[in-house]
């Protein structure tokens, strides 16, 4: 009876947990919307090359973890193309890249790390 008990535990605790809230979906499409723009960013315009890097592969994590938690593609890739449409040809905003950073962190576990991991397979 106890393992019932703690595989039911397990069970409703990963269901609880797992998925994006419509907000959080929200703002990480707006974060790839931005991530997209920084690496089709218009000749002329400022940036590092390590954040266009940082800015592709974050979108890949994002997109992982999305279908990881059960997305489906056709539903992340719509939201993503709405994004990319709002976002396309923009000038590179330090500020709301940086804040789509933290939210990535945050939002994927071990986030950090992943697009780390990313940026390293690149090349």
């Amino acid at each position: 009876m106890r393992k019932i008990i703690i595989i039911l535990s397990f069970l409703v605790f990963t269901y609880a947990n797992a998925g994006m809230s419509d907000n959080d979906k929200s703002k990480a499409w707006d974060c790839v919307g931005i991530y997209m723009a920084n690496y089709f960013l218009p000749s002329g315009e400022k940036f590092e090359y390590g954040m266009k890097e940082k800015s592709i592969s974050t979108v890949k994590v994002l997109k992982t973890y999305a279908l990881e938690i059960g997305i489906p593609e056709k539903d992340w890739d719509a939201g993503v193309n709405k994004a990319v449409d709002k976002h396309y040809g923009s000038k590179y905003d330090k500020a709301k890249t940086d804040k789509c950073h933290t939210f990535v962190e945050a939002l994927v576990p071990n986030g950090a790390e992943r697009v780390k991991k990313v940026v390293q397979t690149l090349y």
